[in-house]
């Protein structure tokens, strides 16, 4: 099989852990959270997190009573998990594992396992980002919760595809140069669109590690809104909310429920 090139989402995940968790975007992150799933209950239920990153939906899961697990491709977001649990102070062991969405292994053995499948900004990342969604949509329970961010189509959508394309085909120096370049323009770009200060970012992030996060971030596929709450209907399920993404090129967030046909009507 023809190795996708990829970016390494976990070193970045680990700098932010170690240079940018404070306090307050702990807390930021912990509300964004509890928003997200708001009317879901998730004690004692089983949640999954699709590409965990650095961990903090992961870690709020937990704290919300949840049997989480939380799976990745990339082995250096298993540091970035400890360190966030540890600037945080939860304890309690997480357990992880290294592997697809897209291995078809896994996701046979975990069909309809999970009450709540949760993938924000991932599956656009995978190089197959339908299959990818079809796959998480797998793991959910008969009445569960398929929980994801999908990036927004855009006119502007395939010149980034090129430009994210081109940042990884460079050695460091020439990436941490780019970024350099890009970083002045997708600030002001925000606050134009946004009218708000680039740096006031939600659910915990720091505009520079999102920066790079967003320039790097390859593979990169993208759809509308309407096409993503089309198709993941399609499979089952009934869109429960949907927020538009702040900015064009930003991801629509999709609270979905899947229709439990095991219900008496």
């Amino acid at each position: 099989m023809k190795e996708v090139m990829r970016f390494t989402f976990g070193k970045n995940w680990q700098s932010y852990s170690r240079k940018s968790l404070t306090p307050a975007r702990i807390e930021q992150s912990r509300r964004s959270f509890r928003n997200l799933v708001n009317g879901i209950d998730l004690h004692n239920k089983t949640f999954i997190d699709i590409g965990y990153g650095q961990g903090l939906s992961l870690v709020a899961a937990a704290e919300m009573g949840a049997q989480v697990l939380g799976i990745d491709v990339d082995r250096d977001n298993i540091e970035a998990l400890r360190m966030v649990q540890q600037t945080i102070g939860y304890p309690e062991s997480i357990e992880t594992r290294i592997v697809s969405i897209l291995d078809d292994r896994f996701v046979e053995e975990s069909q309809g396992r999970y009450d709540i499948v949760h993938s924000w900004g991932v599956l656009h990342h995978t190089g197959n980002m339908m299959r990818a969604i079809d796959n998480a949509c797998a793991l959910v329970a008969e009445g569960g919760h398929f929980i994801c961010a999908i990036y927004n189509r855009h006119w502007s959508s395939p010149v980034w595809k090129i430009i994210k394309w081109s940042y990884n085909s460079l050695p460091g120096p020439l990436q941490r140069a780019m970024i350099a370049v890009l970083c002045p323009v997708i600030y002001v770009a925000k606050f134009i669109v946004t009218r708000e200060n680039p740096k006031r970012m939600d659910r915990g992030m720091d505009f520079l590690h999102d920066v790079v996060d967003w320039v790097g971030g390859y593979p990169y596929e993208y759809a509308s809104s309407e096409e993503i709450r089309n198709y993941v209907c399609r499979q089952g399920f009934i869109c429960v909310r949907m927020q538009a993404a702040q900015v064009p090129t930003g991801c629509n967030e999709f609270v979905f429920q899947r229709i439990d046909k095991t219900a008496k009507s």
